[in-house]
């Protein structure tokens, strides 16, 4: 006995234009049919809450599968899968397709490697698939952009719930994160991780979807953006204070990123920051309110 609820939609072409287009949605609990083999031109987020069963790979290697998970379902691959026959499931699942899959796939959101993916919480994730079921209501006439915001925000979901990622965020990140002010270079903070070069470029491009350098520019440049738009340090300080001790070498680099020069970048957001300049960073996890007496 099982239970099934599930919606198709053909989104028009000028609606891939948003990046992800849903193409329908499913809600099922109970001792489903087993799913294939078979294999789609488009992706599926098939989400485990409750229950177990199994997953089997092109292979013919026979993966357990247990609450919670995500089955990940990719183009062009075949799957098999079910339910345990006594106990059942329940599984929500969305279809979706776009060019902006193939970036989230880069970034290692979409995990074509690793067709099931344990998770810590299917909380979010619900909830995001249920605003895409509650937008199929008929005659939405919102529908289309509707549901394809709700796909970005589940793949988001399903990438902060995985297992693998802790609820501070992926350590390795966290400790790269830490040290990125440090002039080290990628081989000194392996070392400092206990890791050779290679593992931690490994590891990196698992969580972040990219290299250990280009992780630690972004966070460099984040917190230099931080302090020239919120302090009137000279930029040869901001550059020193993010890692730089060469601060033409800096500017060009933040110019090349960025697409505006240090103290263009400083201008630019002067003018939309009301209050004037402060010489105080506020600390990144108690960020200051706006009141209005402030604006």
């Amino acid at each position: 006995m099982y239970h099934t609820w599930m919606r198709y939609f053909t989104p028009g072409p000028v609606h891939h234009g948003l990046g992800l287009v849903c193409l329908g949605v499913g809600l099922q609990h109970g001792r489903l049919p087993v799913v294939g083999p078979r294999t789609l031109d488009h992706h599926v987020a098939v989400l485990v809450s409750a229950g177990g069963g199994w997953y089997r790979t092109a292979d013919g290697r026979r993966t357990p599968v247990a609450a919670p998970a995500l089955l990940w379902l990719t183009p062009g691959v075949p799957h098999h899968y079910g339910a345990d026959p006594a106990t059942g499931w329940d599984e929500s699942f969305v279809d979706f397709t776009g060019p902006a899959a193939a970036t989230y796939t880069e970034l290692g959101y979409i995990e074509p490697d690793r067709p099931v993916v344990p998770l810590s919480d299917a909380g979010p994730a619900r909830a995001a698939i249920g605003r895409i079921a509650r937008a199929a209501r008929p005659g939405n006439p919102l529908l289309e952009v509707e549901t394809a915001a709700a796909v970005h925000e589940l793949l988001v979901a399903l990438r902060r719930a995985r297992a693998d990622t802790g609820t501070d965020g992926d350590p390795v990140l966290t400790r790269l994160a830490r040290d990125a002010f440090l002039p080290l270079s990628v081989a000194g903070h392996a070392a400092r991780q206990g890791m050779t070069p290679a593992e931690l470029r490994a590891a990196v491009r698992r969580a972040a979807g990219r290299s250990p350098k280009d992780y630690l520019l972004t966070v460099r440049l984040g917190r230099a953006k931080e302090l020239l738009a919120a302090t009137e340090l000279p930029v040869a300080a901001v550059a020193r204070r993010v890692g730089y001790d060469d601060p033409a070498y800096f500017s060009r680099l933040f110019t090349r990123r960025v697409g505006l020069a240090p103290v263009r970048f400083r201008e630019q957001q002067g003018r939309a920051v009301h209050g004037g300049w402060s010489d105080r960073v506020p600390d990144p996890e108690h960020p200051p309110t706006l009141t209005g007496d402030s604006v």
